[in-house]
This record gives C-alpha cells, structure tokens and sequence, in this order.
C-alpha cells in the first residue's frame, strides 16, 4: 500500500531497486526472503502436489468407470511415476463407445473448463486449474500406449535405443519387428519389456537411472509396497496440536491392519503448537497405558517429536527422554539459519543418544519453502554413525527425505529409513502411500524401512542406539 504495489511484477521491481527494505518493519533480509518466493512461485506455477492430484485423478476415474462401465482405463504421466508435483493428468482408456466415453468425460461435475474436445483425445481444466487429457486408443495397443504415455521421456529415450539395438521398434501402438515389421506385442504394458528380454520395471523407476539395465539383468529389486507397512511412528494427537483423541487415532490406525502406532506430540519449546511439559508427558502416559491394558491388537508407543533448539539441545530433559521409547527430533525454527548453523544443530541432535529419528530433515515445504541450506552428505554419514533413523515425511507438502536423498542413503551410506504421516488427523493416515511412493521412487525394498519390522524387532532395534557408548551424550 504504502508503495502502491499491485501486481508481483511491480514488487520485484521494489526489490531490485531495494526500496522494499526501507518500510517500516522491513529490512534487507525480509526483503531477500520476499524475492526468494517469488523465485519459488514463478519456479512452481501450474505445477499441483501429488497429494492433491492422486486423489483428483482416481476420482474422477471412478467416475468414468461408475457411469460408462468401462474396464480399461489406467491414469499415466508422472502421476504413475509419483512425482512429488504434478503438471498435467494423463488417462488412458480403451472402449468400444468413445463417445459416450468423452461425452460423459467433459460433463464431469470437476470440469471448469473444456479445453478440446474429439473422439479420441479431450482435455479439461478442473477449478483446481489442473489440466486433464483422456485418451482413447485400440485395444490391442493399450499397453504400449500406457507405457509411452507413463514415460518419462528419458526412460523411453534410452527404452528405444535398446530396442533398437535389439533389432526392435517401439510405439504408442506397438512393439514391431523393424526387419519384417511384423507386431510382437502391446495389448499388455509387459509386451514391451517381456520382447526385449527385460524384467517389467515398476512406473517409480522409470526415470533413466540405471533401471534399465537392471531389468535387462533381471535384478529389480523388490521395491516397498504400502501393505507391508506395520505402524506409523510419529502421529499427532490433540494433547498437542493434532485435532483427535488418542484413542480416535489408534481406532484409525487399527482399521488399516497397524500393529503400532507412536503418539508423538510436539514438545515444551514449540508453544505454538501447544508443546507438552514433562508433567504433562505423564498424564498423557496413562491415556495411552489404558489403551494398551485393553485387548487391543494395535499397541500404543509413547513418543514425542521433541524441539531441536538453536545450540543443538533438546528441549526435554535427558531422564524424561530416556523413558520414551521413541523419540522424533525435528528442526521448527530458524531454518533460514547459515548452513553451519542449520548443520551444527543437526549434528548435536543426531549425537544424542535418545534421539532416534530426525522428522523432516529438510524442513521443506513444496513450493512454498525451499530447505534448509544443509549438508546432506554430513547428514546421512553422521545418521550412519549414530544409528540415528531418518524420515521419509509423508505429508503431501513435504514428502522429506527427497526420492534422490532417499536413495542416497541407502546405496552410499546403508542407511535405514522411517515412514511417517506426520498425521494430526485420522485421515492423514492415508498419506502413507505418497511416502511409499517417495521410498519406491527411491528403489527401497521393505528391508530399508523401520517400520516393516514387527513390533518387538522394532522396540529392540530403537533401543539399540541408546545401548551405544562411543556418543557424546
């Protein structure tokens, strides 16, 4: 108001010409903070987070399915592969009434706006902006379609520079003979991988990283899937800042077949979210212990997500973090903070014995906060050090650990990781799948994850870092 500001292009013009610090309440570092999102907003424009787009699409597939009767119908695009944001939405379809198919398509209750319209490819916008393309295509070249269609296109690049060499063409349509022409397969996505002596590579891996040799080997691992997920270690309640009961969480978490759930509340320091003292730790603990004197197969684990402070401490004394079987250390403040502070903290938290895991390292928020300058390398060698445990936050704006960081830490450092919801509702519990999407893009199997294990492996291997003697605290 004050500049007469209006539009973003006229606040970066403030910026360069740094009139914008000179307001009252302002200074060069609000202003440099300002001119950092705008870079983000510009970088993520157009771009939806998976967590809203999974759901949009398999909506609206359900629809489809529900109205027409149609059996053939897959999404496709980065949305198969789980990319952490997501630009368009492909579905593919293959019907003998099309146009009923895309008639009941652009009369959808989502649809905003239709952008084209025709027998075989319409698309529309949705009041969430998102843009959806459906695809009509033959029967008996579904599978190729799905497969070119999934990508990404470096993953179908170096696909067909194999095929190729394997004296093969691959299409939208088919995979061909390129001596006779004659078609060898397509109708089924496993035609195409099955022609060339390759293992089917699950939609995850398809990003030109090596998973093409290994299906050409045979040696794809067995990447996590979501029903070998045994509990959720670190969930909300509204002791802190969640919006449920304990025991409305644990009925949740026991209708999706859990064996544990870890209550973590945030602790003291973080007022904001109404951080729990240590006196009201224990009048917690006997809300949980009733839970678990109860016939009830989900267990209850006691747990905080504790305050990594400015100096690295933990805001909980040691005697009441000792007693806590599990313990979750986060960053929630100054992570704006030089990267050797941000790494000095993280570092002493990481060496402190009762800390197990450390919640979402990066302290990003898609397309809202970049993360925090640290040093991942550091990290993931001291988490190694110290059998400290990191999580793979499954909230839809943090998915962090990245994929990339993910599989870092396992291939150069062995690390185990954790799967968390972060959940401060019952219906967060569904997230868990975007984190099993993170770990599989990752190429993590079940062994890499913590919460794979039954619950008294579990309990024994948390216990094992307290055990250790070559800690500082």
């Amino acid at each position: 108001k004050e500049l007469g500001i209006t539009s973003v292009e006229a606040l970066e013009e403030v910026i360069h010409s740094q009139k914008l610090q000179h307001l009252p309440r302002f200074g060069p570092k609000s202003e440099e903070k300002i001119r950092k999102g705008i870079e983000m907003l510009k970088r993520n424009t157009g771009r939806m987070l998976l967590g809203q787009a999974l759901p949009l699409a398999e909506e609206i597939v359900a629809q489809l399915h529900q109205t027409t009767g149609i059996q053939n119908i897959r999404v496709a695009g980065s949305l198969r592969r789980m990319k952490e944001t997501i630009g368009d939405v492909d579905i593919l379809v293959s019907t003998p009434q099309p146009e009923l198919v895309m008639e009941t398509f652009v009369a959808l209750p989502q649809v905003k706006e239709i952008v084209a319209r025709g027998t075989t490819k319409s698309s529309i916008r949705t009041y969430e902006g998102i843009q959806i393309d459906l695809r009509v295509v033959e029967e008996e070249s579904f599978g190729a379609a799905l497969q070119y269609f999934t990508g990404s296109k470096e993953h179908n690049i170096r696909l067909r520079e194999y095929a190729i060499k394997k004296g093969f063409k691959i299409n939208e349509y088919g995979i061909f003979r390129i001596d006779t022409g004659e078609k060898k397969g397509g109708e089924k996505e496993e035609d195409i991988y099955d022609c060339l002596g390759m293992e089917w590579i699950p939609p995850e891996m398809r990003e030109n990283q090596g998973e093409i040799e290994l299906a050409r080997d045979k040696k794809i691992p067995p990447l996590v899937t979501l029903t070998e997920i045994k509990g959720d270690l670190h969930v909300h309640s509204h002791w802190s800042d969640g919006l449920v009961s304990i025991d409305t969480m644990a009925e949740a978490a026991l209708a999706r077949g859990y064996h544990y759930l870890a209550i973590c509340d945030h602790t003291q320091s973080l007022v904001i979210a109404s951080g729990l003292n240590p006196e009201e730790l224990y009048e917690r603990k006997k809300e949980i212990d009733r839970w678990n004197r109860g016939k009830n197969t989900l267990f209850i684990l006691e747990g905080v997500e504790a305050n990594i402070l400015s100096d690295g401490s933990i805001d909980l004394p040691p005697d009441e973090l000792a007693r806590l079987p599990v313990v979750v250390a986060g960053l929630h403040s100054g992570l704006s903070q030089a990267p050797e502070k941000i790494n000095f903290r993280l570092q002493e938290a990481l060496h402190n014995r009762y800390v197990q895991i450390i919640s979402h390292p990066c302290g990003r928020l898609i397309n809202k906060r970049d993360s925090a300058q640290l040093d991942m390398d550091l990290l993931l060698d001291t988490a190694q050090k110290t059998g400290t445990f990191l999580e793979i936050n499954a909230q839809p704006e943090r998915l962090d650990l990245r994929d990339i960081d993910a599989r870092k830490a396992k291939e150069q450092f062995g690390l185990q990781l954790v799967i968390s919801t972060d959940s401060h509702d019952p219906s967060s519990l569904n997230y868990m799948r975007l984190g099993v999407a993170v770990a599989r893009r990752a190429w993590l199997t079940a062994s890499d994850i913590l919460n794979t294990l039954d619950r008294d492996e579990l309990e024994r291997t948390l216990h094992r870092k307290r055990e250790r003697i070559d800690l500082r605290t």
